[in-house]
C-alpha cells in the first residue's frame, strides 16, 4: 500500500527506484517502511546508523521492509463503513 495515496500495491518486490504507479512516489521511503515510527529515535524502531534527512524519498536503508496492511482494506473495508453509516443514519429516521 502506498503511503501517500493509500491505493494497494501489486508488486512484492521493492527496490530503491521503485515509485507507486498511481501518484509515482517513492515506496522505498521511511514512510512505506514497517519500522517507520515517528518520534522513536532516528523514527525508526531499527537500530540505523545514520538518520534519513527526508523520510518521504527513497534512500539506501538495508533495514527497509515494506509496511503491509490488514486483509480487510480496501473495498472491503469500504463496504463496511458504508453499511455502518447507514446503520447509524436509519437510527434517525
Amino acid at each position: 500500500m502506498c503511503w501517500k495515496c493509500g491505493k494497494n500495491i501489486e508488486t512484492e518486490i521493492i527496490v530503491r527506484s521503485s515509485e507507486c504507479p498511481f501518484c509515482h512516489k517513492d515506496l522505498h521511503s521511511c514512510k512505506n517502511c514497517s519500522f517507520y515510527e515517528p518520534g522513536s529515535h532516528y523514527d525508526c524502531h531499527e537500530t540505523v546508523q545514520d538518520p534519513v534527512s527526508d523520510k518521504e524519498r527513497a534512500n539506501f536503508c538495508d533495514s527497509f521492509k515494506v509496511k503491509r496492511v490488514w486483509s480487510g482494506a480496501g473495498a472491503k473495508a469500504d463496504e463496511k463503513i458504508k453499511n455502518a453509516k447507514s446503520a447509524f443514519d436509519a437510527l434517525f429516521s
